[in-house]
């Protein structure tokens, strides 16, 4: 599923116009992206929960030639699906 699904979705199950839809969706996306930049979790009952996890600096390895990288260290986002989600997937 796109972001263009979810305004389609929007427009057809809820009848409003392409312009709020489209910033409904912009407006969800961007705050929970501020919340995640923040340091902020975010847990949507039901659904699951998006997390910051911060990754130690290691040392890697080129899978062409084999030469070690210095790998830094960095933050990602880390998501654990809910009990009802993982139960509706089985």
């Amino acid at each position: 599923m796109t972001k263009a699904d979810l305004i389609n979705i929007l427009i057809q199950e809820m009848g409003m116009s392409k312009k709020n839809a489209e910033s409904i969706v912009n407006t969800f996306l961007g705050s929970m992206i501020e919340s995640l930049k923040k340091g902020e979790g975010i847990e949507l009952r039901g659904f699951g929960s998006f997390r910051i996890r911060k990754r130690n600096p290691r040392i890697g390895r080129n899978p062409q030639t084999g030469e070690k990288v210095k790998v830094p260290a960095k933050k990602v986002v880390y998501f654990k699906p809910g009990k009802e989600l993982k139960d509706s997937i089985k």
